[in-house]
This record gives structure tokens, C-alpha cells and sequence, in this order.
């Protein structure tokens, strides 16, 4: 909406998408103020205040009335608009008219959890308060966690405490207002027009730009800090000879462009540790508490450094692990016990096939956190041992298991080995 010039007579109307809290409002001021500045936030407030009593629509303003609220010159509450819209909590819809009309929709901001797991709002955070301020933020969003280990659970479940009769079914209402926050959105990153134009017709099919190719090319630019000039280049060179656009030669591409201009390095998702929410407490001294520890504590390329005994982990399963965090946004620490669980079971080998079937499962589980995987790969595993001990013959069969390296001697299964001990003390020598 850059090209619109706004009039201090052209009228707005504001939709409510979703239902504020008090928490809102906390993470408005300490989260996004801090990106989008106290204008852009007051401006977010002014509209909300313009919602009728319901909170759901207002009646129709002039922009002047935001010029006479705010004390601001309307160039200013225009920036201020466009700052919301980028970060997901307002859109703005034009109709051009005798008097021009906008429609403004208000959006709740993300939770904090996602807010601090997210690629580019958690930077941007990062950077614009420095590390001790943003400690300061991350701490009070902090969730104290309290061990339940020796509790049992006696939570009362629906159907214990209220009975079924009958009734008239009603069908719900699709409008019910919900709370509702939008994501980030990349509009002017690539310019697909000049892509197209750029690469001869002969030279590509007619679907060649589908969307989830659009949506990759618009990832891996921002992944790998590419403009359109400079990506454009990148696709010809992987275009196949049907004319379609080889999405694994482009990632391959894109990686070794960035890789040159980097001096060899990788974005650093693969240098990135578990978020600090998302870990356990210190204080358990178990051997358990400690692998849980060096998997919330060291990076996915340090993990496979260590399993590679110090040398250089291979392109291919750097790949791998980039693909898991930015493709699958599984946690760093999740995917350390994902690369440590299936080179255990699978002859140190990181199949790509078996590794994305996991990592796709985990992800569709909402695994989060270091715990959550170590648990979960246990449980599968005594299940999968389980299935296969059935079907083979007790008197031929008598081989001992394989185990994840965290399995401990208290469920009856293989301890830790010396090697695993030593590679990881090697890793937790160097956090020191």
C-alpha cells in the first residue's frame, strides 16, 4: 500500500479477528514495542478503542480522527499502521471511492512461547534490547516447572463427573469470534515478474512457478539473505530439462551461494541451541538430568561434530539437520535427540527417508522439549522391540537390544556406553 497516498478524509472501519486479555497486553508492551516502537503500539490501542461496546466493529472514522486522538501528523500513524501490518497484528484493506475507504483488522499477538521460538521476531527482540534486557523479558514469560515425578495423577475426566441425555443438537456458528493472530507475511522479498521475465519461455513450463515452489523460493531467500537478481540466477541453474525447477538442486544452489559468501558457513539455525523456555530445570544431578542437559546445551552441528569424533559432518547431513529445524521447526534440542536416537538404532547411519518420517511424527505430536523426545523415543522403541521378540522364536533368538544412550538401568535396559560417556563429557568440557 506504499503507492496510496492516505487523506485525512478518507474513512476507515475497524473488524476485531480476535479476543483480548489482559496478558495481551503485556505482551504488546514487552515483545512487540520493542520491534515495532510505543507509535506503532499506541496506534494498535487508538483502533481497538474505536470498536463499539461489543468489540467487534466500529462505525465508520475519518483519518483525521486519528490525527486529533494521536497528536500525530498522519504520515507518521501511516508508518506506524505499516509496522503493524508487518508484524502480523493488523491488515489493511483499500477501496478506492469518491472518498477513499479502509478496512483495518485487529489481530491478537502470538503467544509468548511462539514469540520466543520464532526465527525472525526472537532476533529482532534480541537485537533491539541487547542480552541483558532481553534475559530480563524471557525471564518473566518463564514458566516455573515443578517435578511431578512422585505424584499421581487424580484428575476428575468429563464423562466422571457429568452423565449424557437428550438433547437438541445445535449446529455452531462459523462467525463466533476466536482468538485469532496472523502470520508474518513476505510480500516484496522476490519479485516473481522478473524471475519470469528473466528465464526464456523455452526454457520453462507454463507451471513451472507453482505455489509451494513460490513458497520456497521465498524461504530460501530469506533463509539465505538472496534478492531477486541474485536468485534468479540460482533457478535457471536448476531448472531440469521438463522445464520444472529442481527444488533439491536449488536448495543445494542457495546453500553453496550463501556458503561462498560465508566463508564456508551455514545460516545459523544449525548453530542454535534449545530456547532457554523450553529447558528443564537445573537441580537433578541423575545421569537422565545430565544427557538431558548436553541435549538442551550444545548445538545439532556439535552433536554431530562429536559423532563424527571432531572431523567435519558431511554436507549432506548438515543438510539434513537444516531441514529438520527450518522445514519441520523442530526445537535444536529435539532434533539432537532425534540425530542421537537414530544413529543408534540404525548403524550410525542418518537415513533421510527414516529421519523425516520421525521428525514429521514428532512435529504433528507437538514435541517441544528435550524431555518430551527422550520419553517418546523410549516408549516407541519398547514398543517396536516388543512387536519383534513376538514374531521371532524364543529358543533361535537371544540378541541383546540397542538402545538409545539415555535408556538407564533402572528400566531394566543397556546403560549409557563409555563412548557415548566420553563424547559427551568432551562436549559438556567445552560449554564450561
Amino acid at each position: 500500500m506504499k503507492n496510496i497516498t492516505v487523506l485525512p478524509a478518507d474513512t476507515y472501519t475497524v473488524i476485531n479477528k480476535t479476543m483480548l486479555n489482559d496478558k495481551d497486553k503485556k505482551i504488546l508492551s514487552m515483545l512487540y514495542q520493542p520491534i515495532i516502537g510505543n507509535t506503532a503500539v499506541s496506534l494498535y490501542y487508538t483502533l481497538l478503542d474505536d470498536l463499539d461496546k461489543q468489540e467487534v466493529m466500529s462505525d465508520d472514522f475519518t483519518h483525521y480522527h486519528l490525527i486529533c486522538t494521536m497528536q500525530l501528523k498522519l504520515e507518521d500513524i501511516v508508518v506506524a499502521r505499516e509496522k503493524l501490518e508487518a508484524v502480523g497484528l493488523l491488515k489493511s484493506y483499500f477501496k478506492k471511492d469518491r472518498i477513499q475507504q479502509y478496512v483495518y483488522l485487529l489481530y491478537s499477538p502470538i503467544l509468548p512461547a511462539e514469540f520466543f521460538n520464532h526465527p525472525i521476531l526472537n532476533v529482532v527482540l534480541f537485537n533491539n534490547l541487547g542480552k541483558k534486557e532481553y534475559e530480563k523479558v524471557l525471564s518473566y514469560f518463564k514458566v516455573p516447572r515443578v517435578s511431578l515425578k512422585d505424584f499421581q495423577e487424580v484428575t476428575a475426566s468429563f464423562d466422571e463427573v457429568f452423565t449424557s441425555t437428550l438433547g437438541t443438537i445445535r449446529e455452531v456458528e462459523n462467525d463466533v469470534r476466536d482468538r485469532d493472530s496472523n502470520d508474518l507475511v513476505f510480500h516484496n522479498k522476490i519479485d516473481f515478474n522478473m524471475i519470469i521475465e528473466g528465464i526464456p519461455e523455452s526454457q520453462r513450463h507454463d507451471r513451472c512457478f507453482s505455489e509451494d515452489v513460490k513458497e520456497l523460493i521465498q524461504q530460501l531467500a530469506f533463509i539465505y539473505k538472496l534478492d531477486t537478481y541474485a536468485m534468479l540466477g540460482l533457478i535457471r541453474n536448476s531448472l531440469n530439462e521438463k522445464g520444472f525447477i529442481d527444488k533439491t538442486l536449488l536448495r543445494k544452489s542457495c546453500r553453496e551461494y550463501y556458503q561462498f559468501d560465508h566463508a564456508g558457513n551455514l545460516p545459523t539455525l544449525i548453530y542454535n541451541k534449545q530456547p532457554d523456555f523450553l529447558k528443564k530445570p537445573e537441580g537433578d544431578s541423575s545421569k537422565w538430568a545430565k544427557m538431558v542437559y548436553t541435549f538442551e546445551n550444545i548445538t545439532p552441528y556439535q552433536l554431530l561434530k562429536a559423532k563424527y569424533k571432531g572431523a567435519e559432518p558431511t554436507d549432506r547431513d548438515k543438510r539434513l539437520i537444516e531441514s529438520l529445524l527450518i522445514d519441520q521447526k523442530l526445537a535444536p534440542g529435539v532434533v539432537n535427540v532425534l540425530i542421537s536416537y537414530v544413529l543408534k538404532v540404525n548403524h550410525e547411519q542418518l537415513k533421510k527417508s527414516y529421519v523425516e518420517t520421525i521428525a514429521g511424527q514428532w512435529k504433528r505430536l507437538n514435541i517441544e522439549t528435550v524431555e518430551d523426545a527422550m520419553r517418546y523415543t523410549e516408549k516407541e522403541h519398547k514398543k517396536l522391540h516388543k512387536l519383534v521378540n513376538d514374531k521371532k522364536d524364543n529358543k533361535t533368538t537371544n540378541k541383546t537390544e540397542v538402545l538409545p544412550a539415555w535408556f538407564n538401568q533402572e528400566q531394566s535396559v543397556v546403560e549409557t556406553t563409555d563412548e557415548d560417556i566420553e563424547v559427551m563429557d568432551n562436549i559438556l568440557k567445552e560449554l564450561v
